[in-house]
């Protein structure tokens, strides 16, 4: 067990579940008091409880500046100061249907979740950071940043500003030692990405993922789901001092998928003229 995060404070937003989660366990593991925000106080409480007296739990919808600005004010009035600022929660759009049939019903709400809640978590993190000494801040976007395709439109633009925003405040907050950068997860095992239906059993979660996996795999170079386990890793890398010297990156865990087509179109092209040209 390391301790790379030995005397540090942590605020994980969306951090009841998936990746949020995973990360908050492993922030617990490398020394670190941490502030799991959520709006599922259930899981939330849990998980706070199964940590001790190293985690708590702040129901915090990340859409409204004052119910994060409350999570910073917490934070350091239990903990005694900021260093880590994850932005991790967000939501998917609710219909999956091509663009020209989307009524965008939930724009609003994933842009404010998936982007205002980053700004504002960055912003009110920032502002203590900027007082205490600096810190990092990491923002949670996703391979739909970088990848265009089909449908969930609201998603893919809220989470592409999401890279840009980090990318322009790692500039702008620089000068006070505040480092940010951003992940991109990819086809990570999580309940936001298994399309089961709510309340599903876990039996038909499990042939779903089964059934889905080549599907997933297709455009991913390492034939290996990811995990939040993995995105927790990265995430421990840009939260620790490992990373001083490392601001304005996005950082893509998934497999491959965003470094190109893992098709060896050339083998294909030279196996097709080969029976043409034989034909």
């Amino acid at each position: 067990m390391g301790q790379e995060l030995a005397g540090k404070v942590a605020i994980v937003t969306g951090g009841a579940g998936g990746i949020g989660r995973a990360t908050v366990e492993l922030f617990v593991r490398e020394g670190a008091k941490v502030v799991i925000a959520d709006v599922d106080v259930a899981l939330g409480e849990q998980l706070a409880a199964s940590l001790g007296g190293q985690a708590l739990f702040r129901r915090t919808d990340v859409a409204i500046a004052e119910e994060v600005q409350a999570l910073v004010d917490v934070a350091v009035e239990s903990f005694g100061g900021l260093d880590i600022m994850f932005n991790n929660a967000g939501i998917s759009c609710a219909m999956f249907d091509r663009f020209l049939d989307d009524e965008l019903a939930d724009f609003h709400r994933v842009m404010g979740v998936n982007l205002l809640g980053v700004m504002l978590g960055s912003q009110r993190a920032g502002r203590y950071m900027a007082r205490h000494g600096g810190g990092s801040i990491i923002n949670n976007a996703s391979i739909a940043a970088h990848n265009a395709g089909f449908a969930l439109m609201s998603y893919r633009a809220s989470k592409a500003g999401v890279v840009h925003f980090s990318k322009s405040i790692a500039i702008d907050l620089a000068e006070y030692g505040i480092r940010v950068n951003c992940l991109l997860p990819g086809h990570i095992v999580t309940e936001l990405n298994s399309f089961a239906e709510p309340g599903s059993s876990p039996e038909v979660a499990q042939r779903l993922q089964q059934a889905l996996d080549p599907v997933w795999l297709s455009n991913q170079p390492l034939k290996r789901r990811g995990r939040p386990q993995d995105v927790a890793e990265a995430a421990l890398y840009l939260a620790s001092d490992r990373s001083a010297q490392v601001t304005g990156i996005v950082l893509p865990v998934d497999g491959g998928i965003t470094a190109g087509d893992p098709v060896n179109h050339l083998n294909e092209i030279m196996k097709t003229r080969a029976r043409v040209l034989e034909g």
